[in-house]
């Protein structure tokens, strides 16, 4: 609505300082996932060839510097990384099939009689952070510049089929993966606590194959966001300094290529799972949430953004309670998490 992506006009409403710490505070949250990226193309190329995690990262690292430094073959290997997403879940929706399914009676109370278990809100906000994270919104803003979209297109169906899509697409891949956990590992009293476990989820239906499937699905994710990610942190700390953002520019790919270094040492230094940094990441989101989305809302609000069009009240007034909401879950978090993720760090 205001033409520009999004810290481009928190910076021309606030001005340089506010653009820049919502940069810097988007990039730190980017920084920790890409930390949980690199375990987890690790852990697929663990799972599948049984060599050790970081030798198979730094395999998968160099694919990717190589993907960053030559024009062109990103594009092929996406393709490659696609068919590999759609055949995991394929896979975890045969594991349903073959399961028999959850039990109607049991998966129809528990949504009727929701209940809120110590820690739950934590969790619930490591969800949102996932699924809902501002930093995918504010990047979206980017690449829609790179698609060329303007204001029409929020009316002509454009954005709302590729938002609709994307929907569609995490509802499927999470709803199959949390039926499964609950059909195939939550009867046994098992967690996932390492990556190598995710192939017991698919056991049922794929057998002693179930391992090499899972990792060839975690190499397959874990390697598109990596560069996903990591392009955006840096495109997003860019554009909050006001500096070049884009995607096939020299400064953007060596600056990636520089923060993918520093976070494999930092990364191997900590030798913790992948579900464990992507929790901390999670937890780096909701900093960046209050920061970022208090200047969306504000200029969301902004009247002379509406001119000739009808002003969304409904949107406005549903952004600001989910704003409000998030701030509230963050408090409740942080206020245990950052002792906790303090104490672990001094503890390793």
């Amino acid at each position: 609505m205001t033409g520009l992506p999004i810290l481009h006009a928190i910076r021309t409403y606030y001005g340089g300082i506010a653009s820049g710490f919502c940069g810097v505070a988007l990039f730190l949250s980017c920084f920790f996932f890409t930390l949980g990226n690199i375990t987890g193309t690790g852990a697929g190329v663990n799972l599948i060839f049984g060599i050790d995690w970081r030798i198979g990262a730094l395999i998968m690292l160099g694919i990717l510097a190589f993907c960053y430094l030559t024009k062109g073959v990103y594009s092929k290997v996406e393709k490659g990384i696609t068919i590999c997403i759609i055949g995991i879940i394929v896979a975890f929706f045969a594991t349903i099939i073959a399961t028999g399914g959850p039990d109607a009676g049991a998966m129809f109370h528990g949504l009727t009689h929701p209940t809120l278990p110590e820690g739950s809100l934590t969790t619930a906000l490591a969800y949102i952070s996932t699924n809902a994270a501002v930093t995918a919104g504010i990047y979206g803003t980017y690449l829609g510049l790179e698609k060329k979209w303007r204001k029409e297109d929020l009316f002509n169906g454009a954005m709302t089929s590729d938002a609709v899509t994307h929907i569609v697409t995490v509802v499927l891949i999470s709803g199959a993966i949390v039926l499964v956990g609950a059909i195939v590992l939550n009867p046994q009293g098992i967690a996932i606590k390492a990556p190598a476990q995710l192939g017991e989820l698919l056991r049922p239906f794929l057998g002693s194959a179930a391992p090499i499937v899972m990792g060839i699905a975690i190499i397959g994710a874990g390697f598109s966001s990596l560069l996903g990610n990591t392009q955006r942190g840096v495109v997003l700390l860019n554009a909050g300094l006001d500096k070049e953002t884009g995607l096939e520019s020299k400064p953007v790919k060596i600056l990636c290529i520089a923060c993918l270094a520093v976070a494999t040492v930092i990364c191997f230094s900590y030798g913790g799972s992948p579900t464990q940094l992507i929790f901390i990441a999670n937890v780096a989101t909701s900093v960046a949430t209050p920061v970022a989305g208090l200047f969306m809302v504000l200029i969301l609000w902004k009247p002379e953004l509406y001119t000739g069009y009808k002003t969304p009240r409904v949107l406005q007034v549903s952004m600001t309670i989910c704003y409000i909401f998030a701030v509230y879950m963050t408090i409740i978090a942080l206020r245990t998490q950052i002792p906790n993720l303090i104490n672990s760090f001094i503890g390793g």
